[in-house]
């Protein structure tokens, strides 16, 4: 239950991070340098309280890969939500069962099933109706922020394939590698924004932002905390289960403020979406963290 409880809080600071995102864009700050400054913060807080914490990257080279596929998360998801439609956004990052049965095979030697496979079919077919729209002569990406979502989503199922992957490594140095890809791919790609005239300069430290930025970097803080603790506890499958809670907070808040729009296309390929998200985790191959590391 506390695992649960920890991944609905962090779907929960996920399906809202939008609009402090927005708010912070309308003051001048990029989506990148946003997500940059809040990963700052956050290896900062962490790192005064735990200075010991890098001794687990030295010790696991593979949390690296953690630290990357964490990193471009953020990144995609962040820029994503800020300039595009965000329950298409939100839709399009949580691809889990595609996702999940293209990397469990490699990474945790799950191999793909005829129910798997056809989760990931029905999974598709929903995509396909979100991405044609009446102008689009094939169901491809119409946007930069489709493509940031998708991207994204990968990630983000990598993301907690690896958590649990690497769930014998010391908790703090996987909230660490998660951190510093947040913070160094972000920065990294906003100062390439600003070197190809993309991506403008923060503005100068003022009340009117800064406050945004503190705010969203606690609760990213906490989230991410939540994340590795729960997604390490329990199996991918019931991760995807869970985190899809983000679908309804960030469904109902930016169409209440009105950042998105629900069109019969989008309630039709949301909805195959979701079934075969929640017949992923609802299926008998969703076993527990114990039986899983038994047959690893």
């Amino acid at each position: 239950m506390l695992a649960a409880g920890a991944l609905m809080l962090n779907a929960f600071v996920w399906g809202m991070s939008w609009w402090p995102f927005r708010q912070l864009e309308a003051r001048g700050v990029h989506p990148l340098w946003a997500t940059a400054i809040i990963y700052l913060v956050s290896l900062a807080c962490l790192l005064v309280f735990q200075p010991h914490a890098w001794r687990g990257l030295r010790q696991y080279p593979a949390l690296l890969l953690l630290m990357a596929a964490s990193g471009l998360t953020n990144l995609c998801f962040n820029w994503a939500v800020t300039v595009g439609d965000v329950v298409r956004v939100v839709l399009l990052f949580y691809l889990m069962p595609l996702w999940t049965v293209l990397l469990a095979w490699p990474l945790l030697r799950e191999r793909p099933t005829l129910t798997s496979l056809s989760r990931m079919l029905l999974a598709l077919a929903g995509v396909v109706i979100v991405l044609k729209t009446p102008g689009s002569a094939w169901p491809v990406p119409e946007s930069g922020a489709d493509w940031l979502a998708l991207g994204g989503g990968f990630s983000f199922a990598l993301t907690n394939i690896l958590l649990r992957k690497l769930n014998h490594t010391p908790a703090l140095s996987r909230v660490l590698a998660m951190f510093c890809g947040g913070a160094l791919l972000a920065t990294a790609a906003a100062c390439i924004g600003v070197a190809r005239g993309v991506v403008a300069l923060p503005p100068a430290p003022s009340a009117s932002w800064l406050v945004f930025a503190v705010a969203l970097s606690l609760a990213f803080l906490a989230g991410n905390l939540a994340l590795q603790y729960g997604a390490a506890r329990l199996t991918a499958h019931g991760t995807a289960l869970i985190m899809l809670s983000e679908v309804v907070f960030a469904s109902a808040s930016s169409v209440a403020l009105g950042a998105a729009i629900l069109t019969g296309r989008t309630w039709l390929g949301g909805g195959l979406i979701l079934l075969a998200a929640l017949w992923s985790a609802l299926s008998n191959d969703a076993s527990s963290p114990v039986k899983r590391r038994r047959t690893n």
